[in-house]
């Protein structure tokens, strides 16, 4: 992060410099056990699904990301913890997406349609500038991964228009 010419550079040290001198900053950081507890271990849970790529493991994630559902459903709200988005849905939503990109091409695995509160969380987010601002091209989504298998990118891979992957199914735009 660099604010006013002013470099932070660790993690923490940018969560306290944003509670400080970023107006409303210190509602990004919201406490909730229940939440952080949801979502703590659902990107390496699509770590092992990939690296496996056994039922056991795909149904291991579709699990985790039932109990996120249920929460969802629990709560209400558009996001996590609420009608306004914080921190945990600046750390959830990027993993869903690579979920979903990376899943898809690697697996043809896909979130399951009859989660719908989650797609209905992920419908918020796709209408937020920041999420899409910020979202990598599916492109770089399945190259990223494909240079942690080992492979190596060709010239047409690289020179490809980007795709954005935000659609959502039709069985949840009606609901």
């Amino acid at each position: 992060l660099i604010d006013n010419g002013l470099a932070v550079l660790e993690n923490d040290k940018i969560e306290r410099h944003i509670m400080k001198n970023i107006p409303g900053g210190h509602n990004l950081f919201v406490q909730d056990k229940e939440v952080a507890t949801k979502i703590e271990n659902v990107y390496s849970k699509f770590k092992i699904m990939l690296l496996k790529k056994d039922e056991q493991s795909k149904n291991v994630l579709n699990a985790h990301l039932r109990k996120i559902n249920e929460h969802l459903a629990a709560r209400g709200t558009r996001f996590l913890t609420g009608d306004t988005m914080v921190c945990f849905d600046c750390e959830l939503m990027p993993k869903l997406q690579h979920i979903r990109v990376a899943g898809k091409f690697f697996l043809g695995f896909e979130i399951p349609e009859d989660l719908s509160n989650l797609w209905q969380y992920m419908s918020n987010m796709y209408k937020l500038d920041a999420f899409i601002q910020s979202c990598p091209a599916d492109q770089d989504i399945i190259n990223h991964y494909k240079l942690q298998q080992g492979a190596k990118m060709k010239k047409h891979e690289e020179l490809e228009t980007p795709t954005h992957t935000t659609s959502i199914p039709s069985i949840v735009q009606t609901a």
